[in-house]
């Protein structure tokens, strides 16, 4: 006990990161904007963009160890049949409108998508989104507890 009475001891308890849910969507959004707008310059420079993560496996003697593999990611950007390009924004597994009706940025040529993912990285932070965001998030709530 003698060794204890060197420290300060105190009563504390952690608070939890991100507990505000608005906020927390935001984060996801923004980072969701940033690895499209490395993707985007990985294609504009003509390279592959094949970012990776770390996931549990098991391996060959049946224990779980840590496992690099590659993220499996889904552009935001497509082109029509007149070859303009266009960025949809997706969160919760639904696409957002940014406008009654308006679910996509016309963004002309590829080259200029990530000054356009910049600006709605942007948005998002000055929380101009939180209403499709929340709306999104609570559709997917509905549809998570239909299936349960």
């Amino acid at each position: 006990m003698s060794i204890l009475k060197n420290l300060t001891l105190t009563t504390a308890q952690p608070i939890r990161a991100n507990a505000d849910p608005v906020e927390r969507a935001r984060q996801k959004v923004i980072a969701a904007l940033t690895e499209q707008k490395a993707m985007a310059e990985a294609k504009i420079a003509g390279q592959h963009y094949a970012p990776t993560h770390m996931v549990w496996r098991k391996n060959e003697a049946g224990e779980r160890v840590q496992v690099e593999t590659p993220k499996r990611l889904r552009t935001g950007w497509f082109t029509d049949g007149s070859g303009q390009t266009f960025f949809a924004l997706r969160y919760a597994g639904k696409p957002i409108e940014f406008a009654k009706g308006k679910n996509a940025v016309a963004v002309g040529e590829l080259s200029a998508l990530p000054a356009i993912l910049d600006t709605l990285t942007e948005a998002v932070r000055a929380g101009e989104l939180d209403e499709q965001l929340a709306k999104a998030a609570a559709e997917r709530g509905q549809m998570l507890r239909k299936a349960s």
